[in-house]
């Protein structure tokens, strides 16, 4: 739970940019840390969410695949270890892990993941408390699942499943005795304090891990134009407040930081708000190579190591 009320993450978010990125470094972990991921079920989901170019009900041309086999899952796994993750993750598209009948198949996954060294984590949907314990069981270290926006936003991205489903697969999560890995996406047409408001939620959630994504509009959604609906002064404004809101979560960079931030304000990032980010490619966008972004990373924690 965090100590400070929405007045006063206002007050800190509308201070000086410089004066607020201060604010948050004290909070920041002393070595940063990267992670890896695998789309390996990717489109024809079922939800309506309106930022996804993974959804049926909208024409994004994306290329879609039913399951990877476990061997490419091991292949991907040991490229991402190579390149010096820590942490490596099973996404799938769909509302929940059995809608496509893969369940099985992903424990499989969870083990191999395991048996490598690496910390398993998996992002297939909304949980049943079952289903949470299964995945424990097998070895899952970490279970990702955002909530994506504030409550009082959600009904405005996503009409197909609610808040409370995804609070409760949180739970669920937690429950069983897993890490848990939640986060939002940024720039879908929420106001500050709506970001505030993330901030807070996240905070009573208490995640290991917080991946902050910025929106990349995606052709052929419904928020294809959304490209305006947040600046870079503000991106690093709410990874500040997210970093204070929740001193012990990892504050984790995440998708759209190669389409909406500069070099340099992902340099800033990382020295001032984030503890850790996602190396390489996402779902269906691109981000910057796994040797680029190791290099960024050895550069901050150089820099941290000095401090």
């Amino acid at each position: 739970m965090c100590e400070l009320n929405k007045e006063k993450l206002l007050e800190l978010y509308n201070m000086p940019l410089c004066d607020l990125l201060e604010e948050s470094k004290k909070y920041t972990f002393p070595e940063f840390e990267f992670c890896s991921l695998i789309s390996a079920r990717t489109g024809k989901c079922s939800q309506d969410c309106k930022y996804c170019a993974q959804s049926t009900r909208y024409n994004t041309q994306i290329h879609t695949h039913p399951l990877v086999s476990v061997d490419e899952v091991i292949k991907a796994a040991k490229e991402s270890k190579e390149n010096g993750a820590i942490n490596f993750a099973i996404v799938t598209s769909g509302k929940t892990p059995d809608e496509a009948k893969d369940f099985e198949e992903l424990l499989k996954m969870i083990k191999e993941i395991n048996a490598l060294g690496l910390k398993s984590c998996a992002s297939i949907g909304i949980l049943n408390e079952q289903q949470a314990f299964e995945l424990k069981k097998a070895g899952l270290n970490r279970f990702h699942h955002n909530i994506n926006t504030c409550r009082s936003y959600h009904d405005r991205i996503c009409t197909t499943h609610t808040y409370e489903d995804r609070i409760n697969t949180c739970k669920y999560v937690k429950s069983a005795g897993m890490e848990l890995c939640c986060g939002v996406i940024i720039g879908m047409g929420e106001t500050v304090e709506q970001r505030v408001e993330m901030a807070l939620e996240l905070a009573e959630i208490a995640p290991n891990s917080i991946p902050v994504n910025i929106l990349t509009p995606i052709k052929g959604t419904p928020f294809e134009n959304y490209f305006d609906k947040i600046d870079e002064e503000n991106i690093l404004r709410t990874l500040a407040i997210f970093k204070i809101a929740n001193p012990k979560s990892s504050i984790r960079l995440a998708g759209g930081k190669k389409a909406r931030l500069s070099e340099e304000n992902i340099l800033i990032a990382m020295e001032y708000a984030l503890d850790s980010a996602i190396v390489g490619n996402y779902l269906t966008t691109t981000g910057f190579s796994a040797e680029d972004d190791k290099k960024k990373v050895l550069s901050v924690n150089k820099k941290l190591k000095s401090l």
